[in-house]
């Protein structure tokens, strides 16, 4: 089990590609350090923010043991085995707990419609896989979600479910109701880019997972709540909003949009995202470069750094 329980920022490492969309290591390398040492909880790939999706099965892999090698024990290191197939998806992330991976994540498949059962059972299959703790992400924009009673099943049959990850707005009454069932033993993480962070700490969510490029000022964000300033939480939240609803009108959009802004933070040596991706027309590209050095001078106040 975890030595320390998640209690903050978990940002998704993104894949750095070359220009020939190629992984470039060394970037990867960097990215991970630099979250172990800038105030993550946790680091989580592959994920969506990763590109998951347009990684072969030696890639996701190959990231992962990247990941752990750079990051080397600095904070727990999740590893997303995401896979439509239960088989699948359990052997991955026995393979990945094998390598050394803290954690395991799974998002819930979302290509088709399940019902309850169909979605625990596919669970359930992956949590028996392991002895790590789980962490399920479920995010299904328009359709149902796991609610308290789905989380206290899982958790009561599968006790190495630790973690849910949530992403859906209006959610604190069912944050609350999932604490009224299982108290702290599944902690709740919000994702979509941080959005509904501020609303949610006071109600007992153990952290968020947004992408990496924000990390410092959303984790400043995260502990200005839990200790009751609220006013400096809000004023900091309201400086990032701008690049963060930008990004989350499009998947593809979030992920050029948070890696241009990498490089700016000389984290990566491009911008490149692999295709089929969504191309920026001038206006859009134009309006990234301003949210990026905006939020640049955002980040770096809000790391006492002063802008040149």
């Amino acid at each position: 089990m975890l030595a320390k329980k998640l209690d903050g920022i978990v940002p998704i490492i993104p894949i750095p590609f070359n220009a020939d969309e190629s992984i470039n290591e060394d970037d990867l390398q960097r990215a991970v350090k630099f979250a172990g040492q800038n105030g993550a909880t946790g680091i989580c790939l592959p994920a969506y923010g990763s590109e998951f999706y347009k990684l072969d099965d030696y890639e996701r892999a190959r990231v992962v043991m990247v990941a752990i090698e750079a990051n080397a024990g600095a904070v727990p290191l999740i590893a997303q085995a995401n896979h439509a197939s239960a088989a699948v998806a359990a052997a991955t992330a026995r393979r990945y707990q094998a390598a050394g991976a803290d954690m395991i994540s799974i998002a819930i498949p979302r290509q088709f419609g399940l019902r309850g059962g169909d979605v625990l059972r596919f669970l359930g299959r992956v949590a028996d896989a392991i002895e790590a703790p789980l962490l399920v992400q479920d995010f299904n924009p328009g359709g149902q979600t796991i609610g308290p009673d789905q989380v206290f099943d899982l958790h009561r049959q599968h006790e190495n479910f630790r973690y849910a990850k949530l992403e859906e707005p209006l959610m604190a009454d069912k944050v609350v109701a999932i604490r009224d069932r299982v108290g702290d033993a599944v902690g709740i993480l919000e994702g979509w880019g941080g959005m509904y962070m501020l609303e949610l700490i006071p109600l007992g969510i153990c952290g968020a997972m947004p992408g990496l490029p924000l990390l410092e000022p959303l984790a400043k964000v995260y502990r200005l709540r839990k200790s009751g300033r609220d006013r400096e939480a809000v004023t900091l939240m309201g400086q990032l909003l701008p690049f963060i609803n930008f990004t989350l009108q499009n998947f593809e959009v979030f992920l050029h949009t948070e890696k241009r802004l990498l490089v700016k933070r000389g984290l990566f040596s491009t911008a490149s995202v692999r295709d089929a991706t969504y191309t920026l027309s001038a206006p859009n590209s134009s309006y990234v470069d301003l949210l990026c050095d905006y939020t640049l001078d955002v980040i770096r106040e809000a790391r006492g750094v002063v802008s040149t």
